[in-house]
């Protein structure tokens, strides 16, 4: 890809459109997660940042601080991103609240496979190198999380409403656990390049669920 031209930070009151350094910053973020998904913090570089996205190389600290401040950028994004996702499928009126979860897992395996499986969890990838992260960006991972933990109870309760789980199931726990487990899915997946630890662990989460008996 052709090197772009890239224009100066503009001074003083930022422009109503925007303009193209918000443009720019954005394919930054943009190729980060690509990169970050595939290969994880420490094993990334800027440099490969800059020639898959085409910024010319001596342009990167006009918009970010530090390769910190560009991680975290791109960890924000993702999660934006995941949290449209598992509102997509989590809150889908149209599905019984357990056939969503088995609409995102399915979705999740398609994604996986589409990038031959190069492409992991993004929050995942950075939780396992925490012992090199800074502590905000641990602490926003941890956020992150919790934030998907509450999403999926909030399904799962409304799975209780609707009959499919016992009034007693414990919906944060249950959430709580499937995160744990879907983690250790995705790198097992992404070793076998296969979706099959991740059906398999779905398998055994449902299978657990305290499930009303009629």
């Amino acid at each position: 890809m052709q090197a772009q031209t890239l224009p100066r930070r503009p001074r003083g009151r930022p422009s109503k459109s925007g303009g193209d350094y918000a443009d720019t910053r954005g394919l930054l973020v943009r190729t980060g997660v690509e990169v970050l998904t595939e290969q994880g913090m420490g094993s990334s570089t800027l440099e490969q940042v800059l020639k898959r996205s085409g910024v010319p190389k001596g342009s990167f600290y006009h918009y970010f601080e530090s390769k910190g401040v560009f991680v975290a950028a791109a960890l924000d994004s993702y999660a934006a991103y995941f949290a449209a996702k598992l509102e997509r499928h989590l809150c889908n009126q149209v599905l019984p609240p357990l056939a969503r979860l088995q609409a995102f897992i399915a979705d999740a395996g398609d994604g996986m496979a589409r990038y031959q499986f190069q492409r992991g969890c993004l929050v995942g990838n950075l939780g396992q190198e925490v012992s090199s992260l800074e502590e905000p960006l641990r602490q926003r991972l941890e956020e992150i999380f919790r934030d998907w933990e509450e999403r999926l109870a909030t399904c799962l309760n409304a799975a209780i409403d609707a009959g499919e789980l016992r009034p007693d199931a414990d919906s944060g726990a249950l959430a709580h656990a499937f995160w744990i487990g879907w983690e250790g899915a995705i790198l097992r997946a992404r070793l076998t390049r296969s979706s099959a630890p991740m059906n398999v662990f779905a398998s055994l989460f449902f299978a657990a669920l305290p499930r009303c008996t009629r």
